[in-house]
């Protein structure tokens, strides 16, 4: 996991999970989650590599330590589809104290507006826990960084109306 910056540090600190059985199990290799790492590091985040883990309930608990390390914000990618083995939304959901729904909304609208009519498909969710936002992003590489051009301009703001600031 990503370590949580020192005091030293004036950049919040990010963490990107990649919802992937079969990339967690070396099958193929991760292509989204470095997307969002680079944009997330473009955006003014310190943020490391992609911590890779299966559909399912590790999904959740690595959400649950990614807040309790402090991280500001964190990103999924994968498992927000159709198949049935795609629960990310569900482990997001036990894991978030209040949703933000029209960040996932505003993600896959953009992916619509810019000719993917399948990303209205996805369950992505996207909320706070605690001082951490969290957002489910889809699972390709193309959809990464159609979340990241959403995303971009916000995070910073998001980030520091959780830890208190003005809006």
């Amino acid at each position: 996991m990503t370590e949580v910056a020192g005091p030293t540090s004036q950049r919040p600190t990010a963490l990107v999970v990649t919802v992937s059985t079969r990339a967690s199990a070396g099958v193929y290799e991760d292509r989204s989650g470095p997307v969002l790492v680079a944009g997330l590091s473009d955006a003014g985040f310190t943020v490391g590599d992609p911590v890779v883990v299966p559909d399912g309930e590790e999904v959740g608990a690595a959400l649950r330590a990614a807040v309790a390390a402090g991280h500001a914000v964190v990103l999924t990618t994968g498992g927000t589809g159709l198949s049935p083995d795609d629960r990310t939304p569900e482990q997001t959901r036990a894991v978030l104290e209040r949703e933000v729904p029209q960040l996932s909304a505003a993600v896959a609208a953009y992916g619509v507006e810019h000719g993917v009519p399948t990303a209205v498909l996805s369950r992505g969710v996207a909320g706070t826990a605690g001082r951490t936002l969290i957002v489910n992003v889809p699972g390709s590489s193309g959809g990464a960084r159609d979340a990241m051009t959403v995303l971009a301009p916000v995070l910073q703001h998001a980030v520091a109306q959780l830890r208190g600031g003005d809006h």
